[in-house]
Order: C-alpha cells, then sequence, then structure tokens
C-alpha cells in the first residue's frame, strides 16, 4: 500500500484530522463532513490519515467558499456528487479490469483481484486523463441542452407550478430477471447484467438519450424529445431478443425535476407502473404521450395499438398504447 499512497496520494498518511483542518484553514466540523461529503467515515482523532493532497483539496474548495464563488451549502453537495460519482466510477474501473484479467489469463476472482491492485494504479494516469476529457465532453453537452431548454421556453421561464424539464422518460427491464438469474453462475449472472448494461447504454447513447440510473436488471433513461425516447426503447427491444434476453418497457413525455442525478415526478412513477404492464418485448405509452408522438413528423416512424383501460395504484386509470416501431431497425 505504500506505492499506492506514494502514486495516489503524494506520499504516507502524516496528517490528523486536525493538522488536515489547520493546513487548510477550515473549521474541523467542516473538514469532517467535507470528508462525509465525499462518502468516507469519520477519522478517530490523532490517527494519521491524511496527506498533503488532502490539504490541497480542502484548501481549494475552501478559497472558492471564501470568494463567494459557490455557498458551503453548495460546496458540500458539489463534494457529496463528485464522492459518489467516483466511489460508483472507481468500483465500475476495477470490476471490469477484474473481469478482464480472469478472462485473459484464466485466473480465479482473488488472483485477478491481486494482478489488478497493481494494474489500476499504473493505469490511474490514462483515467484521469479519460476522466478529464469525459467531464469537458459531457459539461459542453449540458450547457447545449440548457440553452436549447431556454430557447425553447423563453427567457420567463416555465409556470411557476410546472416541474421545470419537459423530457421523454423510459424505463426498460428484464422479463423474469429473477427465475433467469436463479440458475446462474456468479460468472453468469456477471455476464448477463454486463450485456443488458452495454445494450442500454449503446442503445440510449446512440439516439442521443441520457441514462439516468441502472438497478441491476432495469434501466431509467431520459431524451430530450419523444421520438428520440421511443427509438431508443423500440430498438432495445429489438437488440436484446436478439441475444435471447427479452426486456419490457414504457415511454412517456411530460415535466419532471432533476436533482443529484436523478429525476423526479409524477412521469416518472407513470412510466414504471406502465412497465409493470407490458407483455415481453413491448413498449407501452399512456395515450397523452402516444397521441403526442403521433402528431409529430417522427410518429409516421411508429405504429400504435390501443389497449384496454387499466387500474393503477396511485395513478388511477391508466391507458396504455403499444408503440412499435414500422419495418426493421437498420440504422
Amino acid at each position: 500500500m505504500n506505492r499506492h499512497h506514494e502514486l495516489l496520494l503524494g506520499g504516507p498518511p502524516e496528517l490528523t484530522v486536525g493538522e488536515l483542518a489547520a493546513g487548510a484553514g477550515v473549521d474541523e466540523e467542516i473538514t469532517r463532513q467535507y470528508w462525509r461529503s465525499l462518502g468516507f467515515p469519520d477519522v478517530p482523532e490523532g490517527q494519521k490519515h491524511f496527506t498533503r493532497t488532502d490539504v490541497a483539496a480542502l484548501r481549494a474548495l475552501a478559497a472558492a467558499v471564501e470568494a463567494d464563488t459557490v455557498s458551503l451549502q453548495a460546496a458540500q453537495d458539489l463534494v457529496r456528487g463528485l464522492g459518489h460519482s467516483m466511489d460508483r466510477l472507481v468500483l465500475w474501473q476495477v470490476e471490469t479490469m477484474v473481469q478482464d484479467v480472469s478472462a485473459r489469463y484464466r485466473l480465479d476472482d482473488v488472483s485477478a483481484r491481486l494482478v489488478v491492485l497493481d494494474r489500476m494504479v499504473d493505469l490511474s494516469p490514462l483515467l484521469r486523463e479519460q476522466l478529464d476529457y469525459a467531464w469537458r465532453r459531457q459539461l459542453f453537452a449540458l450547457l447545449g441542452r440548457i440553452d436549447r431548454d431556454i430557447s425553447r421556453v423563453g427567457l420567463e421561464g416555465s409556470e411557476p407550478d410546472q416541474l421545470p424539464l419537459e423530457r421523454a422518460i423510459g424505463f426498460i427491464d428484464i422479463v423474469s430477471y429473477t427465475t433467469r438469474s436463479a440458475d446462474l453462475t456468479p460468472r453468469g449472472l456477471a455476464t448477463l447484467v454486463q450485456d443488458f448494461e452495454s445494450a442500454a447504454r449503446d442503445e440510449v447513447a446512440r439516439y442521443g438519450g441520457r441514462v439516468v440510473k441502472t438497478i441491476g436488471d432495469a434501466v431509467l433513461f431520459v431524451a430530450d424529445d419523444l421520438p428520440a425516447g421511443a427509438r431508443v426503447a423500440t430498438s432495445l427491444v429489438h437488440v436484446m431478443a436478439a441475444q435471447d434476453l427479452p426486456v419490457r418497457g414504457a415511454v412517456v413525455w411530460g415535466r419532471l425535476l432533476s436533482r443529484s442525478g436523478d429525476v423526479f415526478g409524477p412521469v416518472v412513477n407513470l412510466a414504471s407502473r406502465l412497465t409493470d404492464l407490458a407483455a415481453p418485448e413491448v413498449i407501452l405509452m399512456d395515450d397523452v404521450s402516444a397521441a403526442v408522438l403521433d402528431s409529430l413528423p417522427a410518429g409516421q416512424e411508429f405504429e400504435f395499438v390501443h389497449e384496454p383501460p387499466a387500474q393503477v395504484q396511485g395513478l388511477g386509470e391508466v391507458r396504455p398504447v403499444e408503440v412499435q416501431r414500422r419495418g426493421r431497425d437498420t440504422q
């Protein structure tokens, strides 16, 4: 671990939490909150745990708060988002490398992890460069979406009682996941989940959508327009059927709220409930969303099959409409 400390954190741990706070010029309680916001447990008083790298990171954030660039609350939220995202990212990267090493060198899981323990440190400069590049690209894309939203609604904005963002929200899940996964080996289960998530992310990106989150056997995504959302969902049904992994889902158009990397609003709940109603390899919409899609020029790409009304807890009567892509997707 000494090599890891040196290459990743600039040296061995030599500072207590009090010394970290003093070095950064920050109150000790705020320092502890900063550490928790990153997603780490409290460090006992007097334990040497921190390095000069930690001091520099905390000092830079404190300087932004002192300059009134961001509030203390906003700074904590930003750090919390970073901590959560980086925890998921490094886990994803390490597990990807473990799977790769295990398959290529025919190693068991423990042996593969021992190899990856050193290999990840050697890869860290490349991964940091890719992280910086991806962050800049994603920020550029988000600023473009904000600009388009403002252009669409005007500078006066939406109604005060309306949720701010108008989006297509889609929900896709694997049919009979519990039954299917019960008979799989650990490696088989990992392959199933990875194949589904990879295909979902590829198809969502292909048509201009964005994955909000994956939950094992399900993926939640958004798109800026309804045709894009419908293309994602219907294409993913086709792609997964070709892999003998049937899915089902729903796409709904409406307003939502985006916070902490997640989305909220009645349309999210509606998409989830419609997915529960969908048969295998079927994508459902509510009748209002289907009417909106059908009225657009891109609506000619799709066929609509109205299903009997259904009572949904918390939503009342819902009129599902099956949406299908005309012809075979050859794009």
